[in-house]
């Protein structure tokens, strides 16, 4: 495979991220906004897309559409990382600086 070792990495790291959303389910609802509708189905959709997208990587002719899959994802779960950091109950104990 001609890729970058980093990207075999990202790869790895989105893949075991995506298998977590169905190991640890509960940790994805806390984080989930309330007005968000099914917090159950869209943490299944997180977790599939991260599989997906980071085998995708892999794949020499998908990997600039996956990459383009990551990006949208990341805007897709950012207003759960902006939740995390306002609600304490959604943080998982984490502080607000880090």
């Amino acid at each position: 495979m001609n890729l970058p070792w980093h990207l075999y990495l990202m790869a790895v790291l989105y893949i075991i991220a995506g298998i977590n959303h169905f190991r640890v389910p509960k940790i994805y609802h806390k984080i989930i906004p309330p007005y968000f509708p099914k917090p159950k189905t869209l943490n299944l959709i997180c977790g599939g897309s991260e599989i997906v997208l980071g085998s995708a990587l892999c794949i020499p002719i998908l990997t600039k559409f996956a990459a383009l899959g990551i990006i949208t994802l990341l805007l897709a779960v950012f207003p759960a990382n902006i939740y995390m950091y306002l609600d304490d109950t959604a943080s998982l104990g984490i502080p607000s600086w880090l």
